[in-house]
């Protein structure tokens, strides 16, 4: 599968690297998994006499796969002349036969990416089929569309539509063979995440058929439950036996799938297995006849001193017939009812070997066939702040600095749904111009700094270099910083403008008295107070970045205003106050606030010492914000959908 890159006219040619279970590496998949959406048109396409919205088909992945190329474009000062902006663009193309094309795409569903539109318990991309985006799938998206700055108009509809993930949780792995780094504090943290913060039984129904969106909530608060009820077996002397938070082997690894960043069956039955070692869960039933093939997952490990709990190795069935429950230690480190023991007694970061996976086929009677094992490492686990840190920080170590209102203003718009509280109090107090102000400069210098593109590459493109998909999409890029420049201005700064800031009377001069010397420069009208389109259309990359630092300037001083005039009121209010509620049936509990990180300090392969593996949550803004819409709506009425 070979990856040509074109950086600054030199172009290099590589294969894909893949694991030892033949699937190309995890930031890899997701990364193409990416490109690939971003250059289909999704759209309505029928199977079986019904019709699916925003979906595409097999023939359309595999003609964008064919010749994919994905252009990048950073923007930074010229080494030689600082006052300069100079432009670097990368392109990768991606080439691959209908074959290949199509396995890729098997490995976007084994990772939970997409799925099959007509039949979602399907694991097989099929030859002819149609496809959509999964939960799991829109949040991989949405983080690659923001990170890379590429223009997703088109997927719009997709992300309003459909249900999105809100937490996903990622294990860190080995740059070596993509291997998840496994430590005792790893598999506890993705224990909680498993377990949820209490046990998730579904709830009685109403007679109202739950939407989608609610499933995938219900799901989402972790494995859901049942009690498992066991036939009297006279013969054996037993009687009939109730096993309380009972779970189906097949949908715990479907979970797994769905809202970690496990990939594939295996690796989340290896991950199950880490449970039943680690005594967090164990085997209830599994009335598979004696003719039944099933698969058996079993991991070895070593057994740390005076933890009784863990066992040298774990085993795990996926039949569907397998049935296991919660153990006692599995309720003692999700904390579903000790909530006054101390979290330490359950998060010692051991050092524990990389345990041994063997993949056994257990034909019924009694033999095995064992797979591969593997050997490993320490893992260590990130910290990252939460909503609970912010709005109690009584129990942060850095008291003063969490106290502070620049701190919570940080926090503020930097977390969806409070951003989105935030916007709904300033309106009421007739000054939502700040942070909408704010909030475009951001996106205005995130967007100047980085654009992207990909497409599928057409043969004329091909013979006209001049029309490459990146170079369109950096002339588009530029014309549309150009208007978002104008906007800004227009909107917040000119005389009369309709959201017109209150600033310090020196700060407005400067960036007028910019504008009035740039216009002129550039001939035609003279500045007038107003941006006109014609004479933003001669701007280059030089005077935008000048906008820009002007730009930062008031920034800088419309975030002091807010910090010390709106958020000590807005803390009051009793919507603040309510909405710590439904943030913390999203965000980490405190106990997790020490094992979880933003993203990884330090991305594994990068360093020469030994690598140290952990886990990390990132969290959908969009799905986010809409959560909470819904939850304020439903408490205090309609909260405006801006971000």
């Amino acid at each position: 599968m070979p990856q040509p890159a074109d950086h600054d006219g030199q172009a290099t040619s590589h294969m894909m690297k893949t694991t030892k279970r033949g699937r190309p590496y995890l930031k890899d998949t997701l990364d193409l998994f990416a490109t690939l959406i971003v250059s289909l048109n999704l759209g309505p396409h029928k199977q079986f006499f019904r019709t699916y919205p925003n979906s595409f088909t097999t023939d359309e992945a595999a003609q964008n796969l064919a010749s994919l190329k994905f252009s990048q474009s950073n923007r930074g000062p010229d080494p030689r002349e600082p006052t300069r902006v100079v432009t670097t663009t990368t392109t990768t193309t991606f080439s691959m036969t209908r074959d290949m094309a199509k396995a890729m795409c098997q490995h976007f569903m084994d990772a939970r990416l997409i799925e099959n539109a007509s039949d979602t318990n399907s694991n097989l991309f099929k030859e002819r089929g149609v496809y959509m985006l999964t939960p799991k799938g829109l949040h991989v998206l949405e983080r690659f569309i923001s990170k890379n700055g590429i223009n997703a108009d088109n997927l719009h509809n997709v992300f309003v539509t459909q249900p999105i993930c809100i937490k996903l949780l990622h294990l860190e792995r080995r740059s070596a063979d993509d291997e998840i780094i496994v430590s005792q504090s790893v598999i506890t943290t993705l224990f909680r995440r498993f377990a949820g913060r209490s046990p998730n039984y579904p709830p009685q129904s109403s007679g109202n058929v739950a939407d989608q969106f609610q499933r995938y909530n219900e799901r989402s608060k972790g494995i859901q439950l049942h009690d498992h009820i066991e036939k009297p077996q006279p013969l054996l002397g037993r009687g009939q036996q109730q096993h309380k938070h009972s779970f189906h082997a097949v949908a715990a690894l479907e979970w797994l799938c769905d809202f970690t960043s496990v990939v594939g069956r295996e690796e989340a039955a290896e991950m199950a297995a880490q449970f039943v070692r680690f005594g967090l869960i164990t085997l209830v039933s599994d009335r598979r006849k004696n003719n039944d093939s099933a698969i058996i997952f079993t991991v070895r490990g070593s057994t740390p001193s005076g933890n009784s709990a863990v066992s040298q190795h774990g085993e795990f069935r996926c039949t569907s017939k397998a049935v296991y429950r919660i153990t006692n230690e599995g309720r003692r480190v999700a904390h579903w009812d000790l909530a006054g023991e101390s979290p330490s007694a359950s998060l010692s970061n051991l050092a524990t070997d990389r345990p041994s996976v063997d993949r056994s086929i257990d034909n019924g009677d009694g033999k095995t066939d064992n797979g591969d094992k593997n050997t490993g490492s320490e893992a260590k686990l990130h910290r990252r702040a939460s909503v609970v840190q912010l709005n109690h920080p009584q129990t942060s170590a850095d008291k003063t600095a969490k106290e502070s209102n620049t701190g919570r203003l940080r926090y503020i718009l930097e977390e969806p749904a409070m951003r989105s509280l935030f916007r709904e109090f300033l309106r009421q107090n007739f000054c939502e111009e700040n942070l909408s102000f704010w909030l475009d400069v951001q996106d205005f210098k995130k967007k100047f700094n980085i654009t992207s593109s990909a497409a599928a590459v057409s043969s004329s493109s091909r013979t006209n270099p001049r029309t490459t998909p990146g170079q369109v999409a950096m002339e588009k890029h530029h014309e549309a910083l150009i208007t978002t420049a104008s906007v800004i201005y227009n909107n917040y700064l000119a005389p009369s403008s309709p959201s017109e800031l209150n600033i310090d009377h020196n700060l407005r001069n400067e960036m007028t008295k910019y504008l009035e010397d740039t216009v002129s420069s550039l001939g035609g009208k003279a500045f007038q107070g107003h941006i006109e389109p014609e004479q933003a259309h001669s701007f280059n990359a030089t005077q935008l970045q000048r906008m820009i630092q002007l730009y930062e300037r008031i920034q800088t001083h419309v975030f002091r205003l807010m910090a010390t005039d709106s958020v000590p009121k807005f803390i009051k209010t009793p919507k603040f106050l309510a909405l710590r509620n439904w943030a913390e049936d999203f965000d980490p509990t405190d106990s997790e606030i020490s094992q979880l990180s933003s993203g990884p300090s330090s991305p594994p392969g990068l360093s020469p010492h030994e690598e140290k593996g952990g886990a990390y949550i990132t969290i959908s803004q969009q799905a986010s914000e809409r959560e909470h819409r819904k939850a304020a709506a439903i408490d205090h009425g309609p909260v405006a959908s801006s971000p």
